[in-house]
């Protein structure tokens, strides 16, 4: 046993001075993400267009809008395609919008972010000063940025579809909130035995059994569940507090205010993100909708009863939240010092 330890340690100290001394700089992981950002770009521009109207985002292939004509595999390079095209269609001239191209562009840099982030990670928190993360350590910053990667090109796409069609598929919502448990439960397999476990606190376990046996110890969670019981606090918490804002709103106005595509966005954000800082999304959110609902009172171009896209706003808050909300939150808790 003692020799598979070493074998083990000697591995893991192998490959931290190859990571250490081969990959010295981000731009390889962010040009990494940069690419994979923009192709996966190009296929949410299709579930934008096909997803709120309940098409398949496979079959057919991509078409022009105006014409019909199958776009050729060279036209549909992301970005570079747009460009040389001048945001025309190539057969009829027709204009291409700008959305597809801001679509791309956002993922991509989105995606850059989270692995230049997660380079820094390796870089800093686990392998500065000589310390080597465990392989729990690894696996929680390869999961944190993956599922923040993901929730971006979710919100993404939900921020456009909103704001277009005042709808948030389910097939986005239900689908991200399954991927966020996933990443939980993969979380969940790379723990040590005692790691994330929470003692609750002393207690007297009296058996029912010959000696009236009493057991004296501690009241805990394991890893797991401690892990599993947060991500379903966060996600129910967050859909808890619109259902009650929605509820409110309906017993003062006798009419519904908010769809239950907010709660589960929200929801949904809860469970990628945690219960603190989806209010922080929701909080931001607001505050967007709010700005924007000002505006257009003023230049007169809405009234009291003008529905806004608040799931657009949301996503915003949420993306907001996924870059700097922890910042956010502390120089918050600062002020209450």
């Amino acid at each position: 046993m003692g020799t598979v330890a070493r074998d083990g340690a000697d591995a893991w100290q192998l490959l931290v001075q190859t990571y250490t001394s081969e990959v010295n700089s981000p731009y390889l992981f962010e040009v990494a993400g940069l690419v994979l950002g923009l192709l996966l770009g190009s296929f949410l521009n299709v579930c934008i267009s096909r997803v709120p109207q309940g098409e398949s985002v496979v079959r057919p292939g991509s078409r022009c809008g105006s014409c019909g004509k199958a776009i050729r595999w060279y036209d549909n390079v992301p970005l570079l395609s747009w460009v040389v095209l001048r945001g025309r269609c190539r057969d009829c001239c027709a204009a291409i919008s700008w959305r597809y191209p801001a679509v791309e562009l956002a993922v991509g840099v989105w995606f850059a972010v989270q692995a230049g982030q997660l380079w820094e990670a390796f870089s800093f928190s686990l392998l500065s000063a000589g310390h080597m993360g465990t392989a729990f350590d690894v696996a929680s910053q390869v999961i944190l940025h993956v599922g923040l990667a993901v929730l971006g090109w979710l919100l993404i796409g939900l921020l456009v579809m909103d704001w277009q069609t005042m709808l948030l598929p389910d097939a986005f919502t239900f689908s991200g909130m399954g991927i966020s448990f996933l990443l939980v439960c993969v979380q969940a397999v790379f723990l040590g035995p005692t790691e994330d476990q929470v003692i609750l606190g002393a207690h007297h376990l009296r058996l029912a059994s010959p000696g009236n046996v009493v057991d004296h110890g501690n009241v805990f969670l394991t890893g797991p569940e401690n892990m599993l019981g947060t991500w379903l606090v966060a996600t129910v918490g967050a859909a808890a507090i619109l259902l009650m804002v929605r509820w409110l709103y309906k017993v003062v106005r006798h009419r519904e205010g908010m769809g239950l595509g907010d709660v589960k966005l929200l929801a949904m954000m809860g469970a990628f993100l945690g219960f603190w800082p989806a209010v922080l999304s929701l909080f931001l959110g607001v505050v967007l909708a709010s700005a924007y609902s000002i505006v257009l009172l003023v230049r007169r171009r809405a009234g009291g009863a003008t529905r806004v896209p608040l799931g657009s706003f949301l996503a915003m808050g949420g993306l907001i939240t996924a870059l700097v909300g922890s910042h956010l939150i502390d120089t918050y808790k600062s002020f209450l010092r």
